[in-house]
């Protein structure tokens, strides 16, 4: 294979991968899994999990667990749901599993940060909440130092 079909190749992985990335931003409320990603990009699971580790850092289920765990948080924040509702309006089927994954992404039960940030969040601007109270994501990539300096 020459250098230039390698990068072609290159170049088509990665407008898959970001495809897969984009409809779980889009569709995470709806019940994804990776089988059903990688046949709407027409690889196998295996595959596009190694790949998407790859690129991101991690599997498409954590990432998919995250941009949940976001939303989760925002609609939280609000406090006129409670945390069964958010469970279940961010795609979430199980209770348990969701508030398991909330707490290693955020530190807290969904409950306590639903009592906590109520309160706090009421004088904050959303814009300015929204960036404050992004989750970090366990094992997220490594940062790369950028050697402009």
């Amino acid at each position: 294979m020459s250098s230039t079909s390698t990068a072609a190749q290159r170049l088509r992985d990665l407008v898959r991968l970001r495809r897969v990335r984009d409809r779980i931003d889009r569709e995470y409320a709806q019940p994804l899994d990776v089988e059903a990603l990688a046949r709407g990009v027409s690889v196998s699971a295996g595959h596009l999990s190694r790949q998407f580790r790859l690129a991101y850092g991690e599997s498409p289920y954590a990432y998919l667990m995250t941009r949940r765990v976001e939303r989760a948080m925002a609609l939280l924040r609000r406090g006129d749901l409670s945390v069964t509702e958010v469970c279940f309006a961010v795609g979430c089927a199980s209770l348990g599993t969701f508030s398991t994954r909330f707490t290693e992404l955020v530190g807290v039960p969904p409950s306590t940060y639903r009592a906590q940030t109520a309160r706090a969040s009421a004088e904050l601007p959303p814009c300015v909440g929204k960036q404050v109270t992004r989750p970090v994501r366990n094992q997220e990539a490594p940062l790369t130092r950028s050697h402009l300096a």
